[in-house]
């Protein structure tokens, strides 16, 4: 299984990006799909993810409202569309993958992980 996450970039304050993850060996509709970001001194934290269905979203209290997650099955990518992006918002996403036995994802129950795109955002 690789995860292949892409899109992260420089931005000034109230700028967007479009992360990208592209998925092999792994079947979207079989696993719920997150992404996770981690900035330095900081815990990983759960971001957005998007179930095995593609019919219930999660996003985390500091990307709501600002954040949109969604999936091509066809190209086997997922997809975080971020907006009005704050210089608290710089951090490592990364991709992931889990079963979705919890109600919100948790970095510890990940199955598989993508290698991480820096998004750094400048005031």
């Amino acid at each position: 299984v690789q995860l292949q996450a892409s899109g992260g970039g420089l931005v000034q304050a109230g700028g967007s990006l479009r992360l990208s993850c592209a998925a092999s060996g792994l079947t979207l509709s079989r696993y719920r799909m997150g992404w996770f970001r981690q900035a330095p001194g900081k815990e990983r934290e759960s971001v957005a993810s998007i179930n095995w269905s593609g019919g219930s979203t999660y996003y985390g209290d500091s990307v709501k409202g600002r954040s949109t997650i969604s999936r091509d099955i066809a190209k086997n990518t997922v997809y975080l569309q971020m907006n009005s992006l704050k210089p608290e918002d710089t951090a490592l996403y990364y991709c992931a993958a889990d079963r979705g036995f919890l109600s919100v994802p948790i970095a510890t129950m990940v199955d598989y992980w993508g290698q991480g795109t820096q998004v750094t955002v400048s005031s």
